[in-house]
């Protein structure tokens, strides 16, 4: 006997019934998962030994399969500082090509994102290590860059990167804005104004405002005011402010520092590759560490996020001019895993 349901759909004809069929939630449910793609990604923690600290950034090897949309759903979805998609190579002489993404767009450059994604292809197999260094060229949003991978009885023991030569953009002068940048960090001016230091936009890929702060006690008390900081970072075409004190946590480091940078979606971020190589710039420009032709600066970072990292910055100078600078660090895989969307 057929039921009243079935004598409407005969009734019909044949596209109503197969309208009904198609709005089944069972029918509905089956058609998107055949539909539903997967995804392999991966995450490190970058400047650190020990899962848990430094930096974490996930690496989505395989990625030219998304969209631009998809990219920046997933680092939306990831919802770490950065998000690095690995695309093949479009110049010979690269290996790779990568975005970097943070949860709100896409930036043209970054630190511990690079370290990370090249710690990442040579676990996987995906770059060919050879021991003490493997060298290899990459593509970015902004031009071809080189990377080493240092070796160590067929483990990675860790990556550096080089930046862009640096730029030196300009200083904060005016009273009236050091008060403004004083009080974007919740400190006194003469924190700021006492060590004698200027505050300075610096870049080497990603440009930041340098902020030299007297004590360690000062950097770990500051009560960041973010919609201050943006308008700062506006004023002076940066991306962020980065805090340092050559008063630090550990004895063997140089600098502790603090990175705000609200205006790409990171409140605060663990260790920064980018800005720490800004950072290395400045401290060499200004003599605010001892200077040679190769100039090893150790920066603390994280220790307030409880999220410890240890960046080695490296500055090559040469006539009182510096050649180039490097950003490494040490890498630890923590995570694996399949996006289904």
């Amino acid at each position: 006997m057929w039921s009243l349901d079935a004598l409407q759909l005969r009734a019909q004809g044949p596209a109503a019934a197969l309208t009904k069929v198609l709005r089944s939630p069972r029918v509905r449910l089956r058609l998107m998962n055949a539909e539903r793609r997967t995804i392999r990604f991966y995450q490190a923690d970058v400047f650190t030994d020990a899962p848990f600290g430094g930096n974490p950034v996930a690496v989505v090897p395989d990625a030219q399969i998304l969209s631009d949309r998809e990219l920046q759903q997933i680092a939306s979805e990831m919802n770490l500082s950065e998000t690095v998609f690995v695309f093949p190579p479009i110049d010979p002489s690269t290996v790779a090509k990568i975005r970097i993404f943070t949860p709100t767009q896409e930036i043209p450059f970054a630190g511990h994102p690079v370290l990370g994604t090249f710690f990442v292809l040579g676990k996987l197999g995906r770059l060919v290590l050879r021991e003490p260094v493997t060298s290899a060229l990459y593509e970015c949003n902004i031009g071809v860059f080189s990377v080493e991978v240092h070796v160590l009885k067929g483990e990675i023991a860790r990556v550096v990167m080089s930046q862009p030569k640096p730029q030196f953009l300009g200083a904060v002068e005016p009273v009236k804005d050091l008060y403004e940048v004083a009080n974007a960090l919740g400190l006194a001016k003469g924190q700021i104004t006492d060590t004698k230091f200027p505050v300075e936009v610096v870049s080497t890929g990603l440009p930041v405002m340098i902020v030299p702060v007297r004590t360690l006690t000062a950097v770990r008390s500051i009560a960041p005011d973010y919609t201050a900081i943006n308008q700062l970072c506006a004023r002076y075409g940066a991306q962020g402010i980065m805090v340092f004190t050559t008063m630090t946590v550990e004895e063997l480091s140089s600098v502790h520092t603090r990175m705000f940078a609200p205006s790409i979606g990171i409140l605060e971020d663990p260790a920064t590759g980018s800005a720490s190589g800004a950072l290395g710039a400045y401290l060499v420009q200004n003599g605010v560490v001892e200077v040679g032709p190769m100039t090893e600066i150790v920066a603390e970072q994280g220790y307030e996020m409880d999220r410890p990292s240890r960046i080695l910055i490296q500055v090559e100078s040469d006539d009182d001019a510096i050649q180039e600078v490097k950003v490494g660090g040490q890498t630890v895989m923590v995570a694996e895993g399949t996006l289904t969307f």
